[in-house]
């Protein structure tokens, strides 16, 4: 479950930093200061949120280990590597789905920026 959310809160983060980035490459010379500020200001706290949630990741992954090592004192072989295997699968698996989401997101977003546009 840690993990999940971990991967979950990695993911947005990512995904929040990424859209601030581009808001912030895509102001004009006529943006008003107050605007690149409080952009800038957001870029500043999401990176650190970023880190925190790297370090996270860490102290989870170390945990997973730590149960890993439980695991497999009572898990023959065969069941063990399936174990590893759906933990491996089910971190990509919430990356890939999340990936797909902010580009359903992303898609739908610039679709309604074409159709204001006409």
């Amino acid at each position: 479950g840690d993990l999940d959310k971990v991967v979950n809160l990695l993911l947005s983060l990512s995904g929040r930093l990424a859209r601030v980035e581009t808001a912030l490459g895509s102001l004009g010379p006529h943006t008003p200061a107050e605007d690149k500020l409080a952009l800038r200001e957001k870029q500043r706290l999401l990176v650190a949120q970023l880190e925190d949630a790297k370090e996270l990741k860490e102290h989870v992954g170390r945990r997973q280990e730590a149960v890993g090592a439980m695991v497999a004192r009572y898990l023959p072989a065969e069941h063990l590597q399936d174990y590893q295997h759906f933990v491996k699968m089910k971190s990509a698996l919430i990356a890939e789905q999340r990936e797909l989401e902010e580009k359903i997101k992303l898609g739908q977003e610039q679709l309604r920026c074409l159709r204001e546009s006409l």
